[in-house]
């Protein structure tokens, strides 16, 4: 199946991360070894103290300690066009998507197909990058400038949509024979970007699922993605009371297949706010209503979701902490990393954003996810 792929065309453009979209794989596992690799690495990442530090320093400073820190080689490659948060943006991105090929390429059979299901969240992500990029009307030399740059191999399928498509049905077109492209293209009408963003959601969970209860998976992996789905139907909820989002439409957008039931997520929908609606989804023994009365004072007081996202990513890092000690030789220390990772470059992102526009460090400290 997979030496079928890659004769294909299609398959080779769209095998943008390494060859790691979840296809079968049969092969032998070497889950020893994988799993003790993802472990060493993410000893290696940048822990609490050595985050702090970096808060202390002032933004002209900053860039160059990140540097230090395991991205020297694509700070350098970005410094010559770009300058500022831009530079460092650009290269943490580039970091992350050599660091999760590399990673897929040291796990071999079952494992590797295990360790895609998650991995193919990040395709989808990069979908939305183009349509929301495309939507808001930004340039191709824009496009590739700040938001997919070129020096990115992996980037170069996207671009190409970019560079020969106008507009978001065109660019849906251009997607054909991805599982996000087929995905958009059943959609009918005049379709707003968040219904097409939502589609995708629920998409990716939908194959997601099916892959684990295909025999590829296991049941924690199972849980895992069905919390992510809670998460996002609560974040969702939440920003549909603040946007006063129809009843019909709030019940369009909730994702099937969380823990939740079906039934308190349509009470929940009925919701009027934040109140009420945490107490609709207590009334569901899957739901975890610990911290949620603080976040909703924060998110009261300051205006914003954040503190109810923060919260409920906090719960996720838990349960994947957790499955990958309890389950130290299997897919969970490998996921576990990538989700580690991508959580520091979140954090580094958002530090060096947060230094170059002024932010106090008591408020980016207390956005970031540690």
């Amino acid at each position: 199946m997979e030496g079928q792929s890659r004769s294909s065309k299609q398959g080779a453009i769209w095998r943008i991360r390494g060859d790691y979209v979840s296809s079968v794989s049969y092969g032998r596992s070497n889950v020893y070894n994988a799993s003790a690799r993802a472990k060493a690495r993410k000893a290696s990442l940048i822990d609490s103290t050595r985050m702090r530090q970096l808060l202390q320093q002032g933004p002209d400073s900053i860039g160059a300690s990140i540097g230090e820190l395991g991205y020297r080689a694509e700070m350098d490659l970005y410094a010559s066009r770009m300058s500022g948060a831009d530079a460092v943006e650009a290269a943490l991105f580039h970091n992350m998507d050599n660091d999760i090929h590399q990673v897929m390429g040291f796990c071999h059979g079952h494992l590797r197909s295990l360790v895609a299901i998650y991995v193919e969240r990040f395709d989808y992500e990069k979908a939305k990058t183009v349509l929301r990029a495309i939507n808001g009307g930004a340039s191709d030399e824009m496009i590739e400038d700040q938001i997919l740059p070129p020096e990115n191999s992996r980037n170069s399928p996207w671009l190409a949509i970019v560079r020969s498509t106008e507009g978001l049905q065109e660019a849906v077109e251009a997607m054909s024979g991805t599982p996000w492209g087929r995905t958009l293209s059943k959609l009918e009408g005049d379709l707003t970007l968040e219904e097409m963003e939502n589609s995708l959601d629920m998409q990716y969970f939908s194959d997601a699922i099916k892959a684990v209860k295909s025999g590829k998976g296991e049941p924690r992996l199972l849980r895992y993605l069905r919390m992510e789905i809670d998460h996002r139907n609560i974040i969702n909820q939440l920003r549909a009371i603040r946007l006063e989002t129809s009843q019909e439409k709030r019940s369009s957008i909730v994702i099937p297949g969380g823990r939740i039931d079906s039934s308190v997520m349509k009470q929940a929908c009925l919701a009027m706010n934040d109140s009420d609606l945490i107490e609709a989804l207590g009334r569901s023994s899957s739901f975890d209503d610990s911290g949620f009365d603080e976040a909703m004072s924060k998110s009261s007081s300051q205006g914003t979701l954040d503190p109810y996202a923060e919260l409920l990513s906090h719960q996720r890092h838990s349960l994947l902490k957790k499955f990958s000690h309890l389950s130290p030789i299997s897919p969970f220390p490998v996921i576990h990393y990538i989700e580690c990772k991508a959580l520091e470059v979140r954090n580094l992102r958002l530090l060096v954003r947060g230094k170059a526009v002024g932010l106090p460090d008591d408020v980016i400290e207390a956005h970031m996810d540690y």
